[in-house]
């Protein structure tokens, strides 16, 4: 007697994807080709780094001068790292508050930036809600001065890197491409990433309609999973998203691999907890990958050929969940990863 039926279990599987799809979370219960889970430790084996891209009524952004010695007197975004037992957020509002004198209020994330996970960095927009700007009389070990910059005036920046990020931020204001996204407090022991792998062909019959089918895992080696799950990949220490789904499809793939094209669309959720230290310091990103064959002929219509046991394809046959994902792709209607 199996624990579910099978309608009951691709009830499931839809409910997984409507919160995933809505940018919230899931336990993560079981690795892909994993052999050996450690959990990670933050300012040990992880470096979590935080940054705020706040406008005003002006379109000014707000900068503050940097008061460490290698940098000293140059001008940044408020950022810096996380701290143990912090959720992301309240490192955003601590870091802000700390290095520009104001409260603020995130109104999403804005991209994803990575070094493998040893160095990832969330960039927020985000709104001031309080406080006043710091004063050269305020100066202190986490920065000198804020102020509002108009873009044009001469600024010494620490970096220029933050110029990508600052118009990231007007290009949200002015057309939020996706949706408002904040990160999910669902405990996380490790860094790792929950791939919703799509492939989509015409409906021969129907041109104008496309078919989809999703990659579920069934489990770790042989054993099979009680309910379809979504695949989730351990992510090393010199392995960022990209790469990750990337290595993930070579190896389930690997015969027709040379022959696909592999787009990490971006993320559409983040989950983190980081409260019990040690034990709830990672990330899971679940994230968005599109594969497709790169040349046209009679089997492109199906799905790449899978190689061993370990996943399967399923179409989705759910109207309203297959219109949703292919929105998210065709519109890029996802977190940037960078």
């Amino acid at each position: 007697m199996f624990p579910c039926s099978i309608m009951d279990s691709m009830g499931i599987l839809e409910e997984d994807l409507e919160k995933i799809l809505m940018g919230g979370g899931l336990e993560v219960r079981e690795f892909d080709s994993a052999n050996e889970v450690q959990p990670v430790t933050l300012g040990k084996d992880v470096c979590y780094i935080v940054c705020a891209v706040i406008f005003n009524s002006k379109d000014e952004v707000l900068m503050v001068q940097e008061a460490k010695r290698e940098c000293y007197g140059t001008w940044y975004l408020p950022a810096g790292r996380m701290e143990r037992g912090e959720s992301i957020i309240e490192a955003l509002q601590r870091e802000v508050k700390e290095e520009a004198g104001v409260d603020c209020q995130p109104i999403t994330m804005l991209l994803v930036q990575e070094q493998g996970p040893q160095w990832i960095r969330f960039i927020f927009l985000a709104d001031v809600t309080g406080g006043s700007l710091k004063t050269k009389a305020e100066a202190d070990e986490e920065s000198l001065q804020a102020q509002w910059w108009d873009r044009e005036s001469h600024l010494p920046l620490r970096k220029r890197d933050i110029l990508s990020l600052i118009d990231a931020g007007i290009k949200y204001r002015q057309n939020q491409w996706f949706p408002a996204l904040q990160p999910v407090d669902v405990p996380c022991h490790v860094i790792c990433q929950r791939l919703l792998l799509a492939f989509m062909a015409s409906n021969g019959e129907n041109s104008e309609e496309e078919r989809v089918w999703l990659l579920l895992s069934n489990g770790k080696g042989n054993n099979v999973s009680s309910h379809p799950c979504l695949p989730v990949r351990m992510s090393g220490k010199r392995c960022p998203l990209p790469w990750s789904a990337l290595r993930m499809v070579n190896e389930c793939m690997s015969s027709s691999y040379d022959r696909l094209n592999v787009n990490m669309c971006g993320i559409l959720g983040v989950q983190h907890n980081g409260r019990v230290l040690g034990k709830t310091d990672g990330i899971c990103f679940n994230t968005l990958v599109l594969v497709k064959h790169s040349e046209e002929g009679p089997e492109t219509s199906n799905p790449p050929t899978l190689d061993g046991h370990c996943y399967r394809w399923h179409e989705l046959t759910n109207q309203s969940m297959r219109v949703k994902i292919l929105q998210r792709i065709k519109e890029g209607t996802v977190l940037p990863v960078s």
